[in-house]
Parts: C-alpha cells; structure tokens; sequence
C-alpha cells in the first residue's frame, strides 16, 4: 500500500460530503434525477455538467497520479493499466454509484486483481479465473432488476418504486 490509499479514503469522505451535505451536490443529485425538472426549478443544466465533468476529470487525474508515482518506478509508460476505466464502470455499478459503496467495491476489485497474480505464481491457477469471479459479481448484481422487469415481477418490500412520468390528459372544451 502506498499514499494513494489514504487519498482514495480522504477522496470518498469529500465525495460523500458534497453529493450529500452540500447545495452543489443536491444540484448534482437534481440534475442527474432527472434534468427537466432540475431546469424548470432554476438549475442551470449545463454549468452543472461541466462542474461535474471537471470535478470527475479531477478525481481521476487523482486516481491515476497516485498509481502512476506509487506503483511504476519508471514514470508514465505503456505498463500502466489501461483498464482502468472499465474496471471503474464495474466498481461504480457494484457499488450502486454510493461514495462508500464504490471505495468498498474498489476494495473487492482490488484484492481480486492484486490476488490473482499471487494465485497464478502460488498455486497455477489461471489469471482468467478473476474475470470469471468479477463478472459473476456483476451478473449477480444486474441480474435481479433485470429479471423483475423482463416478467414485469413486484420490487421487493422497502425498495423505492420507481418514478412514472405520465403524459398530461388532453383539455377538451
């Protein structure tokens, strides 16, 4: 482990503070909910993306400074990860885009990733079989919303009811 760990952690903290506790991050919840409504109440749609494209853009040049300058002795090169990103989309999904959900999944994803070398050299099994594991996980994840709404089956008791937006009745005179 190197820096970068405490990074990720102070990271999550100032992720989950201002998605959650700030005027900013209540914008960002509106406009991602659905934008319409977001514009109609006097949010301006398009400064919010760009503020969050940037702050996105920033978290990543964070994510990827750390594992350049605590992994790769060497500096930048073609040996860096280029998965990354497709890794993220995977984390993010498992941890249902929650600040603490997606650290804890990064975890899960990184243990299997850092592991499945250890097992390759340790035991002979294949480096294969973590990509096996990671998208059994995410099947597992996709797989119940995915079911219910194919057979068109109840949510579950406590789970929200998903937002309906219907079409205003034509006026007759």
């Amino acid at each position: 482990m190197h820096l970068g760990f405490i990074f990720a952690i102070l990271a999550t903290v100032w992720v989950w503070y201002l998605l959650n506790r700030s005027s900013l991050g209540f914008r960002f919840r509106a406009v991602g909910e659905n934008p319409n409504a977001a514009r109609t109440a006097g949010i301006s749609v398009k400064n919010v993306y760009v503020v969050a494209m940037l702050f996105s853009g920033g978290l990543l040049g964070l994510a990827g400074a750390s594992q350049v300058l605590g992994t790769t002795t060497t500096g930048f090169s073609a040996g860096v990860d280029a998965g990354i990103g497709f890794d993220a989309i995977t984390v993010a999904l498992l941890g249902r885009s929650r600040p603490w959900g997606v650290f804890l999944a990064g975890l899960l994803f990184g243990a299997l990733k850092s592991g499945g070398y250890s097992m390759q050299v340790g035991e002979g099994i294949p480096i294969d079989i973590v990509l096996v594991v990671q998208s059994v996980i995410v099947l597992l994840i996709a797989a119940p919303p995915l079911v219910r709404s194919i057979f068109r089956l109840p949510a579950p008791a406590g789970a929200p009811e998903p937002v309906r937006i219907r079409a205003p009745k034509a006026v007759t005179k």
